[in-house]
């Protein structure tokens, strides 16, 4: 995942914020981890100063924060047996905006987002993402997953 940062597509402009896909309350608390989460906070260990300004304007580099800006709000069970389309379906509505996603100076409006998500089958999950993301004015969002499914 740390080399997939480095593709062009992520890098203009970079991300400010790394933004794990969440899972709901139910599932998290059964499995006690949030592999997403996991994945994301490893990537930002592994990722300082990506953006140039604050890397020019600081004696150490600043890694990317960890955000929960979303909250799954339904338990839309496993998707593994769903196509495309019913995954879409499945996942309408899903997710919301956390509370630090609304706040101010690192709120969600006017930022750079990277989703990250362990596996990428479908797209359908990180779609539904992007666009709670959007609708709440991120400036930009993009995603990066450790796998294709």
């Amino acid at each position: 995942m740390a080399e997939g940062l480095g593709d062009p597509r992520l890098r203009a402009p970079p991300p400010e914020v790394l933004v794990p896909v969440p899972l709901h309350w139910s599932r998290q608390f059964a499995r006690g981890f949030n592999q997403a989460e996991l994945l994301a906070h490893a990537l930002a260990e592994l990722s300082p100063g990506l953006r140039p300004y604050e890397r020019a304007h600081s004696e150490r580099a600043l890694r990317l924060p960890v955000e929960r800006m979303l909250r799954r709000v339904r338990d839309t069970g496993t998707q593994t047996v769903l196509s495309r389309g019913e995954r879409l379906g499945n996942l309408r509505g899903a997710f919301a905006l956390g509370r630090g996603a609304l706040g101010r100076g690192a709120g969600v409006s006017g930022r750079h987002v990277l989703l990250v998500d362990d596996v990428l089958t479908t797209g359908a999950t990180l779609d539904a993402c992007a666009r709670v993301l959007l609708s709440a004015g991120a400036a930009s969002v993009r995603a990066l997953s450790v796998a294709r499914g």
